[in-house]
C-alpha cells in the first residue's frame, strides 16, 4: 500500500497539483467508499471513521458529496 500511496503522490506533484486540493480528492474518495461500505449509513461510516455524524455530514456538504 505504501509504495502505491508514493506513486500516487508522486505523480500528483509531477502534475502540479496542490496540497489543498489532493487532501480534498483524498477525503472525498476515502468518504465516498466509506459511505458505500456502510450502505449509505452516515452514523456506521461516521462511527468507524472516528469522527462525530455531525463532522462526516457537514465534510460531505463541503465536499459535494450526496447519500
Amino acid at each position: 500500500m505504501r509504495e502505491g500511496l508514493e506513486r500516487l503522490v508522486a505523480e500528483m506533484v509531477d502534475r502540479g497539483i496542490v496540497f489543498e486540493d489532493a487532501v480534498d480528492a483524498f477525503e472525498r474518495a476515502f468518504i465516498v467508499r466509506m459511505m458505500e461500505r456502510h450502505g449509505g449509513n452516515l452514523s456506521a461510516a461516521a462511527k468507524e471513521l472516528r469522527i462525530h455524524r455531525n463532522t462526516l455530514s457537514r465534510k460531505m456538504g463541503e465536499l459535494k458529496i450526496r447519500r
